[in-house]
């Protein structure tokens, strides 16, 4: 792990919090449906939905590391990104998923959203200011969170993840 992962993780777990087991929140559920499945909750962003086979309420911190380390951070290739980006791919990845995170950042760049960083995707990230990329990113994101259905319930929470990580943004350019 470096140290570039380790500062994201502890952004990202100030975001995701402690132990909840919501049971109108999918995330919380084995099937990844309220209602459906076991209800084992999330910790520290590590979910029911996403881990079933988890341990969710007794996972410790180390092994949320781990685990974003190797299936969030390695995959998503977060060392592409200058740090800034990083931290900001890497949380909307783990609130949204890997595909949607990708997605807004393809928008927020304006190239095809197909899903895949490749060429053109990196080329327009180059090319791009990043205090524009940032402030792009974040308003898909937000964007993206109004239509999802629970928008009602945890939208206000949501929305200020974003205003968080919007003066997280600022810290992080020059």
């Amino acid at each position: 792990m470096n140290l570039a992962f380790e500062k994201c993780f502890d952004r990202v777990i100030g975001h995701e919090g402690n132990f909840q087991d919501n049971p109108g929140d999918r995330g919380n559920w084995t099937s990844g449906k309220v209602g459906s499945g076991e209800l084992k909750g999330t910790k520290f962003g590590i979910s029911a939905m996403t881990y079933p086979e988890e341990d969710i309420k007794n996972l410790t911190a180390d092994r949320a590391k781990e685990i974003y380390y190797r299936d969030w951070w390695v995959k998503l290739d977060m060392g592409l990104f200058k740090p800034a980006l990083s931290f900001q791919m890497f949380d909307a990845a783990i609130n949204h998923g890997m595909l949607a995170a990708t997605k807004m950042l393809q928008r927020a760049v304006g190239v095809a959203d197909d899903g895949i960083i490749g060429r053109n995707t990196k080329r327009a990230i180059d090319t791009m200011p990043l205090d524009d990329i940032l402030m792009c990113f974040l308003a898909e994101r937000l964007d993206f969170m109004t239509y999802i259905g629970s928008w009602p319930t945890f939208g206000k929470g949501w929305a200020r993840r974003i205003a968080l990580n919007l003066k997280l943004a600022a810290e992080d350019t020059p």
